[in-house]
């Protein structure tokens, strides 16, 4: 069938549902179904990694979850894309999240977004906690989750780590965009409170973001050592950096409704420091392929960094189990798995044709 891919958020911004919606397409394809991509861009010229793209609308800059998004409504975005749907006569159209920016305003008129919400046929939550959120205000809309995926072959341990990262130090890694929800300040905290008990960690980080200046400076009041600010890490380095590390790390301190950056680390045989957020909870297993601590703990979350850095057994153990999980998620299965809501959907929709054709007669 062929696929049409629509999302609010500028395709030139490094993020998560932009990540899911290019390796989406390519899964797609590989599969025998044709895909097209829908999106604002600041830039003229989007990577979509070869996937036919249509540069829709000019994305702006609004907060959300203690965080700036770059997005074009949903709203406008469905009205610019009508002329190409038409031309090029898809059987699904997937939006990725439609709500948006409804859902960080709480959903305040429920009323106004009914209309919208029935022109849709099926939906995909990537968790359960995502599921709830939505279905607190629309419990009767047919939801069916499906994680994200991962590339399995790029994403795996023996690849080549950074030469000048690999030494007698233990390396806990954090990867993400540099702000509050994401709970960088209580990683520093907590990576203070380690190197008191294990000398000879080194903290990497990697990402960018509203927060990164204030975290070079807390990193210099406290003269914290070793400690390394990657910055923004292109997708074909970003393997390297997991394959440099012993410890991944994600201190988020809520907001998550799934933990990609979790799933990356484990296929990449890490074990995993995070605190008990839903979203992460969904992917992890306490004691088995991770160590998870309370939301905004910097104490308990350097105390279970100082757990793993002083047992390189259970980080071996932890990262194994971690990598045999993370192959339940490669992009072919999840690809899979949304086709079968795609068919669901183009059902449920000549259902609805006939049913008025019935009522005509």
């Amino acid at each position: 069938m062929k696929v049409g891919l629509v999302s609010p958020y500028d395709f030139a911004s490094p993020g998560g549902v932009t990540d899911h919606v290019r390796y989406l397409a390519k899964a797609l394809a590989h599969i025998g179904h044709p895909t097209q991509i829908f999106a604002p861009s600041s830039r003229r010229h989007a990577d979509s990694d070869g996937t036919i793209f249509h540069r829709i609308g000019t994305p702006i800059a609004i907060p959300v979850n203690d965080s700036v998004a770059r997005i074009t409504l949903s709203f406008r975005l469905a009205n610019q894309v009508q002329s190409i749907v038409q031309r090029e006569r898809f059987d699904v159209l997937h939006f990725h999240e439609p709500l948006m920016p409804a859902k960080p305003m709480t959903l305040l008129r429920l009323s106004t977004l009914r209309p919208y919400l029935e022109r849709l046929h099926r939906g995909i939550a990537v968790s359960e906690p995502a599921r709830t959120f939505f279905s607190r205000y629309f419990p009767d809309f047919p939801l069916r989750i499906i994680p994200n995926g991962i590339d399995t072959s790029v994403y795996r341990p023996g690849l080549s780590p950074i030469r000048h990262l690999r030494d007698d130090k233990v390396n806990i890694l954090f990867v993400g965009r540099l702000e509050k929800r994401k709970g960088l300040g209580d990683l520093l905290r907590a990576y203070e409170l380690m190197r008191s008990r294990v000398t000879n960690a080194r903290l990497i980080i990697v990402g960018d973001g509203p927060l990164r200046g204030s975290a070079e400076s807390f990193i210099s009041r406290h003269r914290l050592p070793d400690v390394v600010m990657a910055g923004f890490v292109p997708d074909f380095v970003l393997p390297r950096y997991y394959d440099s590390a012993d410890i991944f790390c994600a201190p988020a301190t809520g907001s998550e409704s799934f933990g990609i950056v979790l799933l990356e680390a484990m296929a990449c045989a890490l074990p995993v420091v995070a605190t008990e957020v839903p979203g992460y909870m969904s992917v992890l297993e306490p004691g088995k392929d991770s160590l998870t601590v309370r939301p905004k703990s910097w104490a308990e979350l350097g105390a279970a960094l100082v757990i793993l850095a002083r047992d390189p057994e259970l980080r071996r153990r932890m990262g194994a189990a971690g990598n045999e999980k993370a192959q339940r998620y490669s992009w072919s299965s999840v690809a899979s798995q949304v086709v079968e809501v795609y068919e669901e959907a183009r059902a449920a929709a000549r259902g609805l044709v006939e049913s008025h054709v019935h009522d005509a007669v």
